[in-house]
């Protein structure tokens, strides 16, 4: 989440009138992420989100993300649900974007998780993958292999700045994977961005996702080997093999990961880590002085690309088969 287009207090509560969300009280920008404009509300009713959609997302693909919710709600999956306008329209406009006021889920994000909450993760992708089937939308992942050597292109020539030799490294990653990307594991509705800012918990208990705007079709195997990268590393840029243990038993726990998917796990991984990479880069060097978004390291996901690329076989992630 993050802040790019600022809003008026009279606008604001205009825009509120067509809800039944009470009167403002007040609000908020919420700097983390990089994707959209969000804000936390107060009202006479409670504490909602207001997500302005910037230019980077496509409105075409809102419905897709609003009815996704629902649908996942509706199997039981705990995640904010968008509130319908008087005019049952799920979409407004404000500040010339499309706008949309989201539940507010109870919880928080965790620092430091622990094992016992990298298990409930996995449980919890496990769950949304499967309360996903039937879903009749589909969006196609503009950040998967196809995608990743047009967003090198647009920062490849400033790659140095951050590290140098990474103009050179790069396109031999991408190489491999185009090359060796699997065509034939089981796909699905996936989350795309699961990372810790993305899961809430009250005490030692998953109280929900949240942020579902990178969500689409693509492999579910992928789905894991991202958490496997957001959950599993700790500050040092080591492999906790313990948290990377109980993430799988925790998916596995639910959904049972096919003998191809574990086989596929390491290029995933890798193919995760360069996706991450490649977005980080390009908002590390292109986003604009003064914006109130916090960027984040690319170099990180550097380190975890070249950490995927010595693994062999999944047992070194913590499966136990």
């Amino acid at each position: 989440m993050a802040v790019y287009t600022d809003i008026t207090e009279d606008d604001l509560s205009r825009f509120l009138a067509a809800y039944d969300a009470g009167t403002l009280l007040s609000y908020k920008g919420i700097a983390e992420g990089v994707e959209n404009s969000n804000f936390l509300l107060h009202t006479t009713k409670g504490a909602l989100i207001l997500t302005l959609y910037e230019k980077r997302v496509d409105p075409g693909d809102l419905p897709f993300f609003l009815g996704l919710m629902h649908h996942l709600a509706e199997r039981g999956l705990s995640c904010p649900l968008p509130l319908p306008r008087s005019d049952g329209a799920l979409l407004g406009e404000l500040s010339g974007r499309p706008a949309a006021v989201i539940s507010f889920l109870e919880g928080m994000w965790l620092r430091k998780p622990a094992a016992k909450h990298c298990r409930e993760v996995g449980r919890a992708l496990a769950q949304m993958h499967l309360a996903g089937e039937g879903f009749e939308l589909t969006r196609r992942n503009a950040l998967s292999v196809d995608g990743w050597r047009p967003l090198w292109d647009k920062s490849a020539d400033r790659a140095d700045e951050v590290e140098t030799g990474l103009r050179d490294e790069i396109p031999g990653e991408l190489d491999l994977l185009e090359a060796r990307w699997p065509k034939d594991l089981p796909t699905g509705v996936i989350h795309a961005d699961l990372f810790q800012d993305n899961v809430f918990f009250i005490g030692d208990e998953l109280s929900g996702l949240i942020d579902f705007y990178f969500a689409c079709n693509d492999i579910l195997a992928y789905d894991v080997a991202t958490c496997l990268n957001a959950w599993c590393f700790e500050k040092d840029g080591s492999f906790n093999l313990t948290k990377g243990m109980a993430l799988l038993e925790g998916y596995e726990s639910v959904r049972p990961l096919s003998d191809a998917e574990v086989a596929a796990l390491p290029l995933l991984a890798q193919g995760s880590a360069i996706r991450f990479f490649l977005t980080r880069l390009y908002d590390w060097l292109m986003t604009p002085p003064g914006a109130l978004v916090v960027k984040k390291d690319p170099l990180e996901y550097l380190r975890r690309l070249r950490f995927h690329r010595q693994v062999l076989d999944a047992r070194e992630y913590g499966l136990s088969r």
